[in-house]
Formats: C-alpha cells, structure tokens, sequence
C-alpha cells in the first residue's frame, strides 16, 4: 500500500471518528433537557446589557446553573474597571433572586471588553484567544430598536455589527450553536410570514460598502428608495442583517429567532418588569398621564406581542435545538409570536388596559386619561390637533406668562412622531406561521416545558396587562406602589374637571349655535321682509 492510500484511510478513518463523536454528542444534546444541554458549555452573548439581554444572563445564571462561563460583550467605561461594571451590572433589580439564592453562579459571568461598532469588535488579542478556544454558543441580541434611527446608525449596528459578530464566530473552534435574534417585522411587505430564508430588498455587503462611502445629505435622498415600502430603516437593516446571516450557512450552525414586540415580563423575574419606553410602554405612559389622547388604529386588527420572559425561554431552548442539529448547511428559523395561537385585538387591548389604568393610575398626568382610537386617519388627525396640539400651546403660553420654561408642545412632538411609527402596526395585519416554534415546545418534557415556558397559549392578557401597568409604575416610573391612594386622588380631581371642562366646552357649542341660529334666523327674515316690501312696491306702481 502507497503512502497516499494510507493517508486517504487514515482520513477516512478520522472523519468516522469525527462523525461517530458528532452524532453521539447531537443524541446527547437531543436526549438531554435544557438545563443539562447547557451544562458545562460556554456562551458569549451580545447585547447583554439591554432588555432583552438582562433577562437571558438572568435565566441562564437561575435555571441552567451547571454552565461553565458565560461571556458578556460590554463596552468599556472611562475610569471603570471590568470588575466595577460587572458589580454594577448584577446590581440590577432582575438578579435579585440569582443574588440571594444562587449568589455563587454570578462568578460565572465574565465581562470582555468590547464594542459591537468597532472593528473586530474592540477585542484585545488576548480575549480573542479566549474567546475562540471556549466559547460553544453564541446569542446576538445587539441590536439598534430605535425605528427612527438614520440609516447610516441603523446600518452600522444591525448589519455591520452582525457581520463583525460573525467573524469572529468563524474563528470559533467549538461552535455549535449561533442564535441570531431578528424580529418578525423584518418582512413587512409579506402578507404571511413564514418560518423560511427570505432575500433581502438588496445586497447586504453592497449597502454596508455603499453607506460608508456616501455623506448623510446622499443618504437622505436615497434612503426612501431603499426601503422599498418598508415602515422604518430597523425593519431594513434588519432584513439586510437576516440575509448576511443565511449567507454564513455551512460555515456555522445557524438559527434565527424573529420575536413581534417584546413587551414587560410574564412571571420572571418580576412580573410586569419591563426597561425604556419604547413602543407600547411609551404608549400606556403616555396615556395614563393624559397626553395622548388618540391614536390611529384599526381596533379590530390583531395585536402580537410576546413577553420577554416567555421570548427569552424560546430563545434559550432554540440554543438547544440547533445544538442537537449537526448540519451546519441547515439554517433554522423560528417565529415567536402569539396572535395565531391566542388572539386578542388592539380595540380589547386597549379597553382592557384603560380599564386596569384607571384602577391604577399614576401619580403625576396633566390631564385625565381618556384617548380613544380612531380608524379614519382624517378624524384622527382632527383630534391630534384639537386634543394634543392646542391643549399643549395653551399651557405652553401659560408657562411663558408665568416665566417658566415651556415644554409640551415639545413633548407632543415627540409624542407624534413615536405614534406615526407604532400606527403602522396598529393599522396593518399580518398572518404569522410558527410552526417549528410549537413543534419545538411539544418536543420539551414536562419540566422543561414548566421551567421554560414559552407556550403563548399561557398568556392571560387580563392578568398580563394587570401586571404591565403596575410594573411600568414601579419599575419605571419609579412609583411605589404605597402611592396608589394618592394617585386615585389625582385621577378623580382629574375626572371632575375634565368633565367641567365638557360641560363648558358643550354650553359653549350650544351658545355659539343659538347665537348663530339667532343671526341665521334674523337675516332670513330681514331677506323675507324685503322681498315682501319689494313686491308690495312692485304691485302699487302697476296699478297706479
């Protein structure tokens, strides 16, 4: 036997062996629940400091205590050391329980020094090394969710960001699972929306090459072109980003996770705990503290939007399941959303939330809370300037005179401008497939399915609102819940002079009408009696 056939069966030999390891590790991986899945691995997540991120670590660090390590991309701070920041970061309210009952799992967590928008992502070469010789998952959630954001920001993030992300996943020696987080409005101009690799508007190295080169006045011009009917450059980018990720397939064990709007959690860690007012959170504080007082929205249309505890526990468990697939060339999606399983429209949404925010108000709104939806964007329009603009000028005058500085008028802009984005999804609907999702959830024993829960037909909205009200007033509006008295105070001094100023505003209507009616009626009259004394005068010099 030639030495080229010894080294073709000593090859042969080796990728059996390979293969055998593979598919006795993927059985594992398959037979084994989550928890045990994840025992020994090591993660690196992205985004771990934003909302959805916290929720993960958390998680992780309560129900998969047996990992190895867990590696957060975290940019650094000027004069804090990695040490201080992480002090900082697990002081958060979320890893309350984590600190009192599993206080040793928090030395799992290991902060790397970096930034999502830096090339190679700001690694030092040593936590490079580190990186590619441990980590086993990968979780990017870092994303920009700001729908208003200038392309070139949005571009930057979501699309270079990922490709950044996935250089280095490259590199990875023991890969086994990349979960990239997208979202399932990336493909608005779809109908229906299914579990499937869908091409982007344009080349996704092109526009990333293209917006670096052009100025911001170019980009301008052009950008309405590129997003081809998409509502906002973050559903753009994100579908570029989608398609950069389907293009690795092969070169890594792929999955894509496409959750709706992620809204406060469920039940963990808190329930009702939620960060930011983006979205719906923005919306229910603007309501309740009166400022908003319509919206443009097709109250039958179906609302979706999953708790970030239930869309987390998807994600996690998604983890799993791409582990258990050997195949690198298969790229496996996931639509986690609820409006197909248990629906609920905007109309009973937001009746049942006015309905819970008026039993608990907050302490601090300028007017009583009674918005409603419009669905002609006419009459909406009509409202927004009677019950938003001119409200907000009359008081801004008001400050003037009393030398304070005026600010709401400023504050209704910025109103409008968060609403014009969310109404595009409050006045369009779309039929959401999530098959591999539910496949996925029936395939978890009953106590992953217990510890993991991400079946939305467990969703009680009634109960879920409840909690995001009262969780948007405690966590961020920072309003205890001792303050609930004071605040039901507020609300019917509030209600009393909102109806005063009804009953004025009514009188004044049927003032302005029975003086209008009055002048109406005088002046056709006054025709009437001139018209009489004109024909009088017509007929005496007939007959003369």
């Amino acid at each position: 036997m030639d030495d080229e056939q010894q080294r073709s069966m000593a090859t042969t030999v080796v990728h059996r062996e390979m293969m055998a390891t593979t598919t006795t590790t993927t059985a594992a991986a398959a037979a084994a629940g989550i928890a045990e899945s994840y025992a020994g691995r090591s993660i690196f997540i992205t985004g771990a400091t934003g909302f959805m991120g916290k929720i993960m670590v958390e998680k992780l660090l309560r129900d998969c205590g047996e990992l190895r390590c867990i590696y957060l991309l975290i940019r650094a701070k000027k004069g804090v050391d990695p040490a201080q920041r992480k002090e900082e970061y697990v002081k958060n309210i979320v890893f309350d329980h984590v600190r009192e009952r599993y206080s040793e799992r928090l030395g799992k967590i290991r902060l790397i020094r970096g930034d999502i928008l830096s090339p190679g992502l700001g690694l030092s070469d040593d936590d490079r090394r580190e990186l590619t010789e441990n980590v086993e998952l990968v979780f990017h959630c870092a994303a920009n969710v700001r729908f208003d954001q200038h392309i070139r920001q949005a571009v930057d993030i979501n699309l270079n960001g990922t490709i950044r992300v996935l250089g280095l996943a490259e590199q990875m020696r023991r890969l086994v699972s990349f979960v990239h987080v997208s979202t399932a409005y990336c493909q608005c101009n779809e109908a229906v929306l299914e579990e499937k690799h869908y091409p982007a508007p344009q080349n996704p190295e092109g526009i990333s090459k293209m917006v670096g080169l052009l100025d911001d006045d170019l980009l301008d011009i052009i950008t309405p072109r590129l997003l081809n009917n998409l509502p906002n450059t973050y559903a753009y980018t994100k579908a570029l980003t989608e398609d950069m990720v389907y293009q690795y397939r092969g070169k890594l064990p792929i999955a894509i996770a496409r959750p709706s709007i992620v809204t406060a959690a469920m039940k963990e860690p808190l329930p009702g705990w939620g960060e930011g007012t983006n979205g719906p959170t923005g919306l229910l504080i603007g309501a309740g503290r009166g400022v908003i007082r319509s919206m443009h929205c097709n109250g039958e249309y179906l609302a979706d939007f999953m708790p970030v505890d239930v869309t987390m526990n998807a994600i996690i468990a998604i983890g799993t399941e791409r582990m258990a697939n050997a195949r690198k060339e298969d790229v496996m999606y996931y639509n986690l959303t609820s409006s197909a399983d248990n629906p609920i429209s905007w109309g009973e949404v937001l009746e049942m939330g006015r309905g819970i925010l008026n039993q608990n108000p907050f302490c601090f709104a300028l007017w009583y809370p009674d918005g409603s939806i419009k669905s002609n964007y006419l009459y909406h329009l009509l409202c927004v300037v009677l019950f938003h603009y001119l409200p907000a000028y009359l008081i801004d005058f008001l400050m003037v005179l009393l030398r304070r500085k005026p600010f709401l008028v400023k504050v209704q802009k910025r109103i409008s401008a968060g609403l014009t984005i969310l109404q595009y999804y409050t006045t369009k609907e779309w039929v959401f497939r999530c098959d591999n999702t539910k496949s996925l959830y029936q395939r978890l024993s009953p106590d992953d399915r217990k510890r993991f829960y991400f079946d939305v037909n467990e969703i009680n909205y009634k109960t879920y609102l409840y909690d995001f009200i009262l969780g948007a007033r405690q966590y961020i509006l920072k309003e205890a819940p001792e303050t609930l008295p004071k605040a039901r105070k507020l609300l019917r001094k509030l209600y009393i002079m909102d109806k005063i100023v009804q009953i004025g505003l009514y009188l004044c209507g049927l003032w302005l009408a029975w003086t209008y009616l009055e002048v109406v009626t005088g002046s056709i009259q006054f025709v009437f009696d001139t018209a009489i004394e004109s024909l009088r005068g017509t007929t005496v010099r007939q007959g003369l």
